[in-house]
């Protein structure tokens, strides 16, 4: 159902923030690696948490929540190692179960995965990698056959730091023959975190967190019990949001040890934040300040926030740049803000934008196009002046759980109406625009 907002009001209180959407998929997916039973506390209840332990259930895994974050999982018995169309289709993280299957039980198959419009993101990191580790890799149709007797340690080269196809050889490598060494791997904290996890269940891995990560293999792991990181991506978005309000929003402490970039930009467009081990507090109202931004992978600017800050730059004073570096196009929701009343040009290229502020915005109908591009909106309509109507609010409901609830226990005005009631103007939602992953500009 669409989301409601009535705008100016500006965020005061402390927010709770879940656990991380992105190291809570793999951590999952790695449960395969074992008969054992695993223990998860701290997995957000959201559309993509769901939709994977539908795909466990589909191999016939025993999986189930026991409250609201604390999910149960023993992979006894796995009757097929053959991924659904209609689910490998919803997210992009289906592939993950890839490689734990192919590691224990010798073969897998599978379709592209789908997820969120931002490109094609292909697979090929993790598909080079697994034939590196003598892997067949076949194509039949649309379907990925990936069979292997027992998978070989051998030296991995990404060709990108793909976290995924990180993750994915990762857990590969911890029941191959012999050591894997990593390099060019991911340093995101999720890839840590899912090293943490895999260490718990016995697998010997040393330097996650690093670009060179080796994974000594073994025969079995066992079960284990883990608390899933806090969601840096979700903690970024309400900072924003207190930012974009001129208010104040107060979260754990923890979460400030992976926004440092964040918190950099923050400042330099006049944000007041302090961080402390037990709080990490963002305060506005100050005039703001035009700054250039560029993504880029950990510890970088993370491309996941962009959209969010680059709907805050429309309040500041003088002209921004945004320069996208991972994905070609992932600009496109710029088109909804312009419709607000943002003043953004964007590139032929599609991966550079002006943003001219500060712009008055105004409610409008819009429509989320992915994830963030989704949070963005809702920060565009909580400081616009009048109603903003959020179209499309699966993508919202995919990376951010009680969104909605926990905005109006900050003072914000947020509703749900029938989806009856509202569709997004001159954009077919339904329909994802293929966009074209880049790479990261050296």
């Amino acid at each position: 159902m669409p989301l409601v907002i009535e705008g100016k009001h500006p965020l005061r209180g402390e927010v709770e923030i879940g656990g991380a959407k992105n190291a809570a998929l793999p951590i999952i997916a790695a449960t395969l690696l074992t008969g054992d039973e695993c223990l998860l506390e701290n997995v957000p209840y959201i559309e993509d948490i769901r939709n994977i332990v539908k795909l466990l259930q589909h191999l016939g895994v025993a999986a189930r929540f026991e409250g609201p974050h604390t999910l149960r999982i023993k992979a006894t018995r796995i009757s097929r190692a053959e991924l659904p169309f209609d689910l490998t289709k919803k997210m992009r993280a289906s592939f993950l179960i890839s490689g734990p299957l192919l590691a224990r039980f010798g073969q897998v198959e599978s379709s592209h995965p789908g997820g969120c419009a931002i490109g094609t993101r292909p697979v090929s990191v993790d598909l080079k990698g697994f034939q590196t580790m003598g892997a067949q890799v076949d194509m039949a149709e649309d379907r990925y056959i990936i069979r292997a007797p027992r998978l070989r340690g051998e030296r991995l080269i990404l060709d990108y730091p793909s976290h995924t196809g990180t993750e994915n050889l990762m857990m590969a490598a911890c029941l191959a023959n012999g050591t894997t060494i990593i390099e060019n791997a991911s340093v995101e904290p999720e890839v840590l975190d899912l090293a943490g996890f895999l260490c718990a269940m016995g697998a010997r891995i040393y330097g996650a967190g690093t670009n060179t990560i080796r994974i000594e293999g073994t025969h079995r792991l066992h079960g284990a019990a883990y608390r899933i990181m806090p969601d840096r991506m979700e903690a970024g978005t309400f900072a924003l949001a207190a930012l974009i309000t001129g208010g104040e929003v107060v979260m754990d402490g923890s979460v400030g040890l992976w926004l440092g970039a964040l918190t950099s930009k923050m400042r330099d467009i006049g944000a007041e934040v302090q961080t402390t081990p037990d709080t990490y507090i963002v305060r506005g109202g100050g005039m703001l300040r035009a700054t250039d931004v560029q993504t880029y992978p950990y510890p970088g600017f993370p491309t996941d926030l962009q959209a969010p800050f680059t709907t805050v730059l429309t309040q500041a004073e003088g002209n921004s740049s945004v320069h996208e570096t991972m994905y070609d196009g992932r600009l496109g929701y710029t088109a909804e803000l312009v419709r607000m009343g943002g003043r953004i040009t964007v590139s032929g290229s599609g991966r550079t934008a002006m943003v001219y502020g500060p712009t008055p915005l105004h409610g409008a109908d819009v429509c989320a196009l992915d994830i963030r591009s989704g949070a963005a909106m809702v920060l565009a309509g909580l400081c616009a002046e009048g109603e903003t109507r959020i179209g499309n609010v699966v993508y919202i409901d995919r990376g951010y759980e009680n969104m909605e609830q926990k905005l109006c226990a900050l003072g914000a005005v947020v509703s749900r109406m029938a989806e009856s009631e509202h569709s997004c103007p001159e954009v077919d939602c339904a329909e994802p625009i293929e966009w074209q992953i880049v790479g990261v500009t050296k």
